[in-house]
């Protein structure tokens, strides 16, 4: 290849900017210096008109300066990307906008402007947008690259024609020539084409293109929003999901911005393009698409091999970079509003943010959009032709090259093909095929072997397996099922057959993995998801094969196996500043759309909960968090929802009298000793500490609102069970108290004063949410409950007698041992540490602190309060239970076992009770 001459990047080798410079030499100063933005624009269209051009032929002109101006940014200057595809976005709304003026002036002199239809608007009215009669609002919706302001420099634009509703003109002047709003519109959106797309001598402006409207070419030219959402419903396609994905309001212009109408498609587009739950079976529909272009691209290459190098349509070119991205967002932008973007460089970052990309990856494409986009630019700069294929003229190939800084064709040619291999293995890896990486039989289902159904399959399925999945060959739920489901199916279970027999999975599992799915069966995507993902069917194996209760919980739960999916899931905890971001973000994602009503919000946390809550399960029966972890997280799980439900509630408490509450949710039993496990209810107090009049009236209604947000089903299921009995009087006292009174309740001072168990309590209570001064005024109450003078044997004797109310309420069958309630369990620990602390923490500070009953048994033997070794023998005693405890849970088996199987464990455990309140 030739080496590129000094000099040879200038933007006048383009025969374009050559053209533009001998035609419109004169003009070119029209357009003010520096990067065109929508104002210096507008003043060039309005100085063009000032010299006597038409509309039609300023429109043309301004179009040319403005490319001539982007060449000069781009090579010469090196202009950004953005740069150059927001001015082709701003210029192609405002042609857009005066063309719709212009249209509309025209045909509302012959026919009258066209009213809008009876009864109330799809959505609020924009300021004076209510007079009577009212105009029939009507919109230009901009598609694919230009409503994601990503237009290049030669760029068709994709438009989709919708109005408000059927009716008709008021006629002109005279009242005459009245036409139906259906008719209206298509007419306007002739004329609109006349004076955009239309060549005439100056050129044309736009070629416009309006396949992507309902029915396509066969549709008619402007739709209403009505017929649009019914089309949605009964005919939409999952690549037509795509295509809206990155759909905009472009004009009329007061239609456009954020207060406008515009607003009105947003309830009828959203639901199309982003399921609820997550929506795997667009995989395939999206590879029949990328197929069907590649095939065409083949056909055009064919006897033109020059035409093999289109850095849009070819393998690792910028359609697949765009592909990747849109499939990503279509699949969970439904539960993950924070990935509902448009640009492709931002949904790239926060697809990273989500976990659901490597940032290296993300990056990498990133850097390859952006080099791909700055060639397919440089393309079209040399002719205005709306091409993304290299050129073939050595001299062409090299300016190419310099303007993009590199010293040679052959530096530049192998930079392209690096982005190009980049994009395309992530391609590949996500699209290519249906193996996803498996290998061996039965992975991919394209072998010759895979079976297209269950009966083929059943010989070669273990006698366990074999008779579980031998009950849906006639199952009217599988029968139900569209044909390429009932394949996904039977290939789902030959390839799990083929892990039984690999040692890959565990016959148990996969029975329990049938009994999982088959409730399902009509939530397709869960079999796309699990054919489309080997890695998360084998992953879901391992998870239903090591417990029972895992099952359970996905069945309330299925859309949590996505988490699955994630490289990350065995390598960290729970993070609640991360948690609470991404839930910020989302939440934010749904403002701006208008979508964060009370409903959205409890899904979006239920959600959120039961994702981490799935996380925390998946390490635990992997082996990779101890019990005393796995409560921790859980607990800081609870907190993390506790503080972003205060917040929101408090955000939309109709009546409230402050930015911020004073108000303190304190946190008893498990909660407050942070020993949570799967399911546990929530033991909580709420305190408030306000002098404002309306005070008490509104932080009853605020808890009670906070209490419906936690506890209430939606169809995304529930958060947690919510106990205050342990607020002060119980349940007959105030759902809330002003801390004033709840401290004079624990400090007995007064005539109501707080048990001797309530002061039990305390030892494991805990500030959790709220105003930062009460969580020292809530220390400072804890501490002089716990250190409040007592008679010890007076204290011994009340606990003794809880202990046996406990003991008749829990009886256990003969001969066995109850994990907690049995002498020797842990309810004795507990009780035993309860005792130490309320007894002896005013002459052990180390006692004070809220740190659990293992590490308070290990201080107080340290204090020298137990005989040696006592303390960490019970310690370790109460770990073993606890662990024995939650494995039977997850294993929904009984707690109540053969005593001898605890019999070192329920020793130390008597020795501990022996010693402190025998």
């Amino acid at each position: 290849m030739s080496r590129v001459s000094v000099g040879s990047a200038r933007a006048d080798h383009s025969r374009f900017v050559q053209r533009v410079r001998r035609r419109y030499c004169g003009e070119r100063a029209l357009l003010p210096p520096g990067t065109p933005s929508p104002e210096t624009l507008r003043s060039a269209l309005h100085a063009l008109r000032q010299q006597g051009y038409a509309l039609d032929s300023a429109l043309r002109v301004l179009r040319h300066l403005t490319l001539e101006r982007l060449a000069v940014l781009d090579c010469e200057e090196a202009a950004p990307l953005d740069v150059v595809t927001r001015t082709m976005t701003a210029l192609a709304e405002l042609v857009l906008d005066e063309a719709a003026r212009a249209a509309c002036a025209e045909l509302d002199a012959l026919h009258g402007m066209p009213v809008a239809p009876d009864g109330p608007p799809p959505g609020p009215l924009p300021p004076a947008g209510d007079s009577t009669p009212r105009r029939c609002a009507w919109w230009i919706v901009g598609m694919g690259k230009f409503g994601a302001r990503e237009l290049n420099v030669s760029s068709d634009i994709d438009l989709v024609y919708v109005y408000e509703g059927d009716g008709e003109t008021a006629g002109n002047a005279e009242g005459r020539h009245r036409i139906s709003n259906h008719e209206y519109f298509g007419k306007v959106v002739k004329r609109i084409h006349a004076l955009v797309g239309d060549v005439t001598e100056h050129g044309q402006v736009f070629r416009l293109d309006l396949a992507l409207r309902p029915n396509g070419n066969a549709g008619p030219p402007a739709v209403a929003l009505g017929a649009l959402e019914d089309y949605f419903l009964v005919q939409g396609r999952e690549w037509e999901r795509l295509a809206w994905l990155k759909s905009r309001v472009v004009a009329p212009a007061e239609s456009a911005h954020r207060a406008g109408t515009g607003q009105w498609l947003r309830p009828v587009v959203l639901p199309f393009v982003f399921r609820r739950y997550l929506d795997y079976g667009v995989f395939e529909a999206l590879r029949r698409l990328h197929r069907q272009i590649r095939e065409h691209a083949a056909r055009r290459a064919a006897g033109h091999p020059e035409r093999a190098n289109d850095v849009k349509l070819s393998r690792g070119g910028i359609r697949e970079i765009e592909f990747i991205v849109q499939l990503l967002q279509v699949v969970r932008g439904g539960q993950f509003p924070e990935l509902r973007t448009r640009p492709t460089l931002q949904a790239l970052q926060r697809l990273a943010r989500a976990g659901l990309m490597p940032a290296e990856k993300a990056h990498q494409l990133a850097e390859a959009y952006v080099f791909l986009r700055r060639v397919e630019h440089r393309i079209q700069y040399l002719d205005d032709q709306q091409t993304h294929v290299l050129p073939t003229r050595d001299d062409d190939l090299a300016w190419i090259a310099a303007t993009l800084g590199f010293d040679s064709t052959s530096a530049f040619l192998h930079a392209l093909d690096a982005h190009r291999e980049v994009v395309a293995q992530e391609f590949d890896a996500l699209l290519g095929g249906t193996d996803g990486g498996c290998k061996g039989k039965g992975c991919n289902g394209q072998t010759s072997t895979a079976a297209d159904d269950l009966q083929t399959v059943l010989p070669r399925l273990p006698s366990g397996f074999a008779e579980r999945v031998a009950a849906w060959c006639n199952h009217p739920r599988v029968l139900a099922l569209r044909e390429d489901a009932r394949v996904r199916l039977a290939r789902l279970v030959e390839r799990t057959g083929t892990w039984i027999e690999a040692g890959r999975a565990s016959e148990t599992a996969a029975v329990r993995l049938a009994d999982w799915i088959e409730p399902l069966l009509r939530r397709e995507s869960y079999l796309a998801l699990l054919q489309e993902r080997p890695a998360v069917h084998e992953r879901l194996l391992r998870v239903l094969g090591a417990a029972r209760w895992p099952a359970r919980y996905l069945l309330r739960h299925p859309g949590v196996i996505d988490e699955l999916a994630s490289s990350e899931l065995y390598e960290g905890r729970f993070d609640a500043a991360a948690f609470a971001a991404d839930l910020e973000a989302r939440r934010w994602s749904l403002h701006k759309t208008g979508e964060d009503d009370e409903e959205a919000l409890l899904d979006l946390l239920r959600r959120a909960h039961h994702a981490e809550v799935f996380r925390t399960l998946a390490r635990d029966v992997e082996g990779l968090l101890s019990v005393e972890q796995v409560a921790d997280d859980l607990s800081d799980l609870a907190d993390a929802v506790l503080r972003i439900t205060s917040q929101w509630c408090w955000q939309r408490l109709r009546g409230r009298h402050r930015d911020e509450p004073r108000h303190a949710i304190l946190g008893y039993g498990k909660l407050g000793g942070k020993e949570l496990g799967y399911g546990s209810d929530l033991d909580i107090v709420f305190v408030y500490d306000d002098d404002d009049e309306r005070a008490p009236e509104v932080y009853t209604a605020y808890v009670r609102k906070l209490i419906n947000w936690l506890t209430v089903k939606t169809g995304a299921g529930d958060l947690f069970e919510i106990d205050t009995a342990l607020r002060p009087n119980g349940n007959s006292g105030l759902l809330v108290t002003r801390f004033e009174a709840y401290a004079n309740y624990q400090l007995n001072r007064g005539s109501n004063t707080a048990w001797t168990w309530e002061h039990q309590a305390m030892t494991r209570a805990r500030f959790v949410v709220g105003c930062d001064d009460l969580r020292s005024r809530f220390d400072a109450v804890r501490e002089a409950v716990i250190t409040a003078p007592r008679d010890p044997q007076a204290l011994a004797a009340e606990i003794r007698a809880m202990r046996r109310r406990l003991m008749d309420a829990h009886p256990v069958r003969g001969g066995r041992f109850d994990l907690k309630h049995s002498p020797g369990g842990m309810i004795d620990v507990e009780f035993a540490v309860q005792y130490l602390v309320l007894a002896h923490s005013a002459a052990h500070p180390s006692l004070r602190d809220n740190v659990g009953n293992i590490a308070l048994l290990q201080r107080a033997e340290g204090a020298g309060l137990l005989s040696a070794g006592v303390g960490h023998a019970a310690a370790e005693a109460y770990r073993r239970l606890r662990q024995r405890q939650h494995q039977a849970r997850l294993d929904e088996a009984s707690t109540q076992i053969d005593p001898a199987e605890v019999a070192h464990e329920r020793e130390a455990v008597l020795t501990l009770w022996a010693q402190v309140l025998g």
